[in-house]
């Protein structure tokens, strides 16, 4: 370690001594006290790492002369104390891990190389459908299905947890990652032994997924990465980035009655997606914190992914520590944090200066109120009054092609039962009639079919989750339930939650509404929302009706939920089970009754909806460190069930015949030398999208029809269409993603007219082919492909996939109006050029079909930041344009001369061992 500033300090608490980079020194030279909080993260991670090649003085000094305005130009290197995986993004990770140690093989090294030098865990907890609801069996029935579904993924895992050092795996049923990370990973303040001295220093983290910022409620500094960008930092090497501008978003004021952390983080997406802060820090201050609980602050920074920020941090205070202390983290650890954080200046109370930021919000927290956000998008804040014109707004642009159906005045009148009441006008079309359980209704236009509380953005906040379970508890008494067209589930963070809605008697409050335990995962919001039952499938496709779900998550992306629901609301988890009451979006549940209750009188909302005095009350009484210490004693060790599953041993993983793990092509063919940035000739168009394509339509998470490229692969290989599980367990096998690139249900490809889903036009032979067809009949032809695509193109979760199916299918350019950051870096990462349009231009109005070959030159080995584009078209007419190179700091470049980040690490670590 260099320390050109003379930094090195030591502290001691709890009778040790602790080794730390003094920010408090350097400050003797620079004016850190302007710094926000997360800059002073970055500067110590610079200051402890400082080598003089990785990290330099000028790097240092850079950061420490920070000017908020400036735009950034200025290149660092970062490096996480740890990473944390989820199984969808994980297992892939770790197949890439297995594959690099056999690549290491062959190209001299030795297969110990690749082993994580960072600590990294991973916690299973994509993987769990709700295939069963509505009975106290349902979560035994879901988790029994779930591991006869995924024992080869579990089986890897298992051998990964025992052939890598440093890589830990939290088992299924224990929780959702980001909440596992709040409640029990996150250590605030790292220890670490180095040359025998012990080194205190913040927590950061990277995660493989986006919602990793959760953890930046608890002061850390951390944010989600592509899985390739995370296998990096887990082999040590530093993550290279521009210095961030950081935005101050002022808080003020307090929450008013009735007003929920899931409305103010609405309103927080919504504010900032409209400012535009991608690329950027955001972080949180002012007196409004002190009105804010660690799990409301957790919320928040949970949905830095939707308002495009690369992170929404928060300070360490006394709010913080009182948080380490509830959730049962051990006393040492909160006065080292303590410790740790004041002598950092890191500590935030009334005392603590005003940073300088580059722009600033402000927010009264006493304006805020009750809100959903849809029908497709969580920056599309609707107010809770709105909704109904908001759904009826999205129903005429999706039934604009309908057939002409029946309308009706009825409200899914129950045959020769009560009905439902509500707007007694409505244009929503009626569908057929359907029994269920021994109950008749008609479905209509508009009616919530999935009603799910889910999702680590609200189910690790209490008051939330207590508010749904009093909620429940007042519409239970009332009469009132589930309507029966309605699938309803309760997807709990982690174990703690199933404790404190037991202690307090709610759990079974919940259950007598519909709402009962169907696991512990992420479930419904990452597309796990399992089939509806097959009456109400046909129902909605027999009257080709637009059907709704809400759900308690923080991603509502067309195609993402379920592919038969077209609508899809983000709500506070109370709000969900209001709406699993009134059974329909075509209701103001500010004005009409959400049903009739046993007596014969109509209910109301605010009959029921809980004070925040009720809901303060049953907090206090309910949640203990106890809760947390008994429910992560054993986090890593696993039910009978997983302990039960057989792994192989060994340093190489033993490839077999598996439609779930393979040894994927990426170092096929591998040279010991880098290659060159080549300009691309004669490209076609695999793909010609609009605006805010996501990862999710890049790369679809969720299920696999059985006519799409990936199902007819997986029937020719033995597998049966009920066993396909879904794209995302399948991550570990290339031969399934690549044919799943580009699969959306709704994904929409311009060079076809109003074609929905993974579609192109094969331009030489005017066909329309699946776009892995067209992809591999072109890649037959020796023909490269591009991509072209509006604004925010890779919004979303950060899915590696969305890069690596996009590279498999032969796509060597993707040129868009504007990246979301993961998703650029990820295409950085496996060798995927990306290229932006200058300000003002775009597809449309350079007059481009899609159905020209393009040349992309002057790259100039990568070294240029703009290229010229010539599209020619069928008659040899030609346009000319320039684009924006983003490969934006030396480091990208040199992974992009080497092929990505994978290969790069691998050349450096064979040279190691020849050397």
């Amino acid at each position: 370690m260099t320390d050109s500033f003379s930094t090195r300090d030591v502290f001691e608490v709890n009778g040790k001594r602790y080794h730390y980079a003094s920010l408090a020194k350097l400050g003797q030279r620079f004016d850190l006290k302007r710094l926000p909080y997360s800059m002073k993260i970055l500067l110590e991670n610079l200051l402890r790492h400082e080598d003089g090649v990785n990290v330099t003085a000028k790097e240092i000094e850079a950061v420490a002369n920070w000017d908020a305005k400036k735009e950034p130009d200025t290149e660092i290197s970062f490096m996480p104390a740890r990473v944390v995986l989820q199984d969808f993004t994980g297992v892939p990770c770790v197949v890439d891990l297995a594959a690099m140690r056999d690549a290491v093989v062959k190209l001299g090294g030795d297969a110990t190389q690749i082993n994580p030098l960072a600590p990294a865990e991973l916690v299973i907890d994509h993987s769990v459908q709700v295939d069963a609801f509505g009975s106290r069996a349902a979560l035994e029935t879901n988790v029994e299905i779930e591991f006869e579904r995924n024992q080869e993924r579990y089986s890897f895992l298992r051998w990964g947890q025992k052939a890598f050092d440093n890589f830990k795996v939290v088992p299924p049923r224990t929780g959702i990652v980001h909440q596992v990370n709040l409640e029990h990973l996150a250590r605030v303040v790292f220890t670490n032994e180095k040359n025998g001295e012990n080194w205190a220093y913040p927590d950061t983290v990277f995660g493989t997924d986006s919602h990793t910022t959760m953890i930046n409620g608890l002061g850390v500094l951390g944010w989600g990465v592509g899985g390739i960008e995370a296998e990096a930092a887990m082999l040590g090497q530093p993550s290279s980035m521009l210095i961030p501008q950081v935005v101050g978003f002022k808080l003020t004021g307090k929450l008013g009655e009735g007003i929920t952390a899931t409305d103010l983080v609405l309103t927080v997406t919504q504010m900032l997606r409209k400012l535009g802060v991608v690329g950027k820090f955001v972080e949180f201050f002012g007196d409004g914190l002190k009105h804010l609980p660690l799990a409301d602050r957790a919320t928040i920074a949970n949905m830095a992914p939707e308002y495009g920020a690369t992170c929404g941090i928060f300070p360490v205070d006394q709010e913080a520590l009182n948080y380490l202390r509830l959730s049962g983290r051990d006393e040492a650890q909160i006065k080292l944090v303590e410790a740790y954080a004041k002598a950092q200046g890191l500590w935030h109370d009334d005392t603590t200066p005003h940073a300088d930021f580059t722009t600033t919000l402000e927010l009264n927290l006493a304006e805020v109120k009750p809100s959903l956000a849809g029908p497709k998008r969580p920056q599309d804040r609707v107010l809770l009054g709105d909704v109904r014109k908001s759904f009826h707004d999205a129903l005429g642009g999706l039934t604009a092609n309908r057939k002409p159906l029946a309308t009706t005045v009825e409200r899914f009148a129950n045959e020769g039962g009560a009905t439902a009441v509500g707007h007694d006008e409505s244009a929503c079309a009626e569908g057929p009639h359907v029994e269920l359980n021994g109950e008749k209704f008609r479905l209509r236009d508009g009616a919530v079919v999935i009603a799910a509380i889910t999702s680590c953005t609200n189910t690790s906040n209490p008051a939330v989750m207590l508010a749904a379970g009093l909620l429940a508890k007042k519409a239970a008494a009332r009469g009132l339930k589930s309507k029966p067209w309605v699938k309803p589930s309760l997807g709990p963070g982690s174990l703690v939650v199933t404790d404190y809605l037991k202690k307090t008697g709610l759990l079974e409050e919940l259950e007598k509404v519909g709402f009962y335990l169907v696991g512990y995962g992420c479930t419904t919001c990452i597309g796990n929302s399992g089939p509806l039952p097959v009456e109400i499938s046909k129902g909605i496709a027999d009257g080709d009706l637009a059907v709704a779900s809400v759900l308690s998550g923080n991603r509502n992306f067309e195609g993402r939920v379920h592919p038969e629901v077209k609508m899809n609301y983000l709500a506070s988890p109370p709000l969900v089970v209001a709406y699993a009451l009134a059974g329909s979006l075509d209701i103001n549940l500010e004005t009409d009754p959400l049903g009739i209750g046993s007596d014969g009188k109509p209910v109301y909302l605010k009959d029921i909806w809980p004070s925040n005095q009720e809901i303060s009350d049953t907090i206090a009484g309910a949640i203990n460190p106890a809760m947390f210490t008994k429910n992560y004693a054993d986090v890593f060790k696993g039910d009978s069930r997983w302990n039960q599953i057989a792994s192989p041993d060994g340093a190489l993983f033993k490839w077999d015949d598996s439609t779930y793990i393979k040894n994927p092509p990426y170092f096929d063919g591998m040279s010991k030398e880098a290659g060159r940035i080549e300009d691309i000739h004669g490209a076609r168009v695999l793909g010609l999208f609009g605006d805010s394509i996501t990862t999710d339509h890049i790369s679809p998470a969720g299920s696999i029809k059985k006519d799409s490229p990936a199902g007819r692969f997986l029937i020719e290989h033995g597998v049966a269409p009920k066993d396909f599980n879904s794209y995302g367990s399948r991550r570990g096998n290339d031969d399934v993603m690549v044919r799943g690139t580009f699969a959306n249900i709704r994904i929409k490809n311009l060079m076809l007219d109003g074609v929905e889903g993974g579609y192109t036009l094969h331009v030489p032979s005017s066909e329309q082919l699946a776009i892995y067809d067209a992809a591999m009949k072109y890649k037959a032809e020796k023909t490269p492909l591009v991509v072209l695509a509006g604004k925010e193109y890779g919004t979303g979760s950060s899915r590696d996939w969305a890069a690596k199916g996009t590279l498999l299918l032969g796509v060597k350019a993707v040129i868009a109006e504007s990246f979301e950051r993961i998703h650029r870096s990820n295409l950085v990462g496996m060798g995927v050029l990306p290229c932006q349009f200058q300000d003002g231009q775009n597809a449309q109005s350079l007059g481009l079909t899609g159905k020209e070959t393009f040349d992309i030159t002057g790259l100039n080995g990568g070294e240029s930041k703009e290229a010229k584009v010539v599209a020619t078209a069928a008659d040899g007419s030609k346009k000319e344009f320039t684009v924006k190179v983003l490969l934006l700091t030396p480091k990208e470049r040199e992974f992009f001369r080497h092929g990505g980040i994978l290969q790069y690490v691998l050349r450096q670590l064979a040279a190691k061992k020849a050397a």
